[in-house]
């Protein structure tokens, strides 16, 4: 599925400088939101985020239980076709997505199974949700490149990566938060990585020792997390808050400026969340674009219908009116297998140095 092609006509701004504001409104739509066991203010928002014909089909995801459990099969170690014997040598009830390869699941009830078998716990396969397996398909990284995974913590998306380079080329995973990048570490020796150095850094400072050195970034960013927000697990969403969005916006901001000024000219950024907030999306999407003019352009994005339930990204949101082409963002929504998410592809023209 394609949201149209990059607009030609430069865009000029109306506002000189945009600070990211979290729309609120005093007007609500929601019927009894409190009912549905999730914050009403976050009802209120997805009911103004999303098309009016998807809102409620999203909502029922969020009690939707036993969800399916996907994974991917890790063919840096095993064959799909061994992984599948051996599952079903032990009893899973195991189903092939259409889409992306190497995707499979199982019913909600084999979960603590699937995560204690000796598949998963030896790496042959990594239990993960297929909206988490878009971004690496979507950066496309070859076996020469050198790509940069910042924010790379807990390491599936690394893993993927590597899955999809054979373990060719060079990948820089960068992690700031000790713990996680030590899980990561794990993760990586687990599923057989070996063309993966990790760093314990700050990824809002990456781009000062590398500057345009990559030919590919993932930036998977943290987020409010709105996506895996799930009413029979409270602890989900009892944190989230406008202030945690807007905190959100400020660490995302900070890091895709330092995605972009690592990225040579010519190479490809993929920008991903998993929550629906404008203001952690379409936003930081906005922000980039008016930080470096001409030498960015947003892609649309190809994706199978098979993909999921989709939306295109918004233009507006509260008193905001983002640049046109945050449209070619692509929102994932949840349909019981899929997670939310939102994904962004960004090509860079032009060296940002000075």
């Amino acid at each position: 599925m394609s949201f149209g092609s990059t607009p030609n006509v430069i865009y000029r701004r109306i506002v000189c400088r945009y600070q990211v504001r979290v729309a609120t409104s005093p007007e609500s739509s929601v019927n009894n939101p409190t009912d549905l066991g999730l914050p009403p203010l976050f009802v209120e928002r997805l009911r103004r985020i999303l098309p009016a014909d998807r809102v409620d089909g999203c909502l029922d995801t969020f009690t939707l239980r036993p969800h399916a459990v996907t994974f991917r099969v890790n063919v840096l170690t095993a064959t799909v076709d061994a992984v599948l014997e051996e599952l079903a040598d032990e009893g899973f009830e195991v189903a092939t997505m259409v889409w992306p390869e190497e995707a499979y699941f199982v019913p909600g009830h084999q979960r603590s199974a699937l995560t204690h078998c000796d598949a998963c716990t030896q790496g042959r396969i990594y239990v993960q949700n297929p909206s988490s397996m878009i971004p690496p398909v979507i950066l496309d990284p070859q076996p020469t490149d050198w790509i940069l995974d910042l924010a790379a913590a807990p390491g599936g998306k690394t893993t993927h990566l590597a899955a999809l380079m054979g373990n060719a080329g060079r990948i820089s995973a960068v992690e700031s938060v000790k713990g996680r990048f030590h899980r990561m570490r794990a993760n990586l020796e687990r599923c057989g990585v070996r063309n993966v150095s990790t760093y314990l850094k700050d990824g809002t400072k990456v781009y000062r020792q590398c500057p345009e050195q990559f030919d590919r970034v993932l930036l998977d960013a943290p987020c409010s997390s709105e996506g895996r927000f799930d009413v029979q697990d409270p602890a989900s969403h009892a944190y989230w808050s406008l202030k945690k969005i807007r905190e959100m916006n400020r660490k995302q901001r900070r890091l895709i400026y330092s995605a972009v000024r690592c990225l040579k000219p010519g190479g490809v950024l993929v920008y991903s969340t998993c929550t629906f907030a404008p203001e952690e999306n379409e936003a930081v999407i906005d922000r980039v674009l008016e930080q470096f003019g001409s030498a960015l352009e947003v892609e649309s994005i190809a994706l199978p219908a098979t993909a999921g339930n989709l939306s295109c990204g918004v233009t507006q949101w509260g008193k905001a009116e983002f640049d046109p082409r945050v449209e070619h963002g692509t929102r994932i929504l949840p349909d019981g297998v899929m997670e939310g998410f939102f994904v962004a592809k960004l090509i860079k023209g032009e060296s940002t140095e000075d």
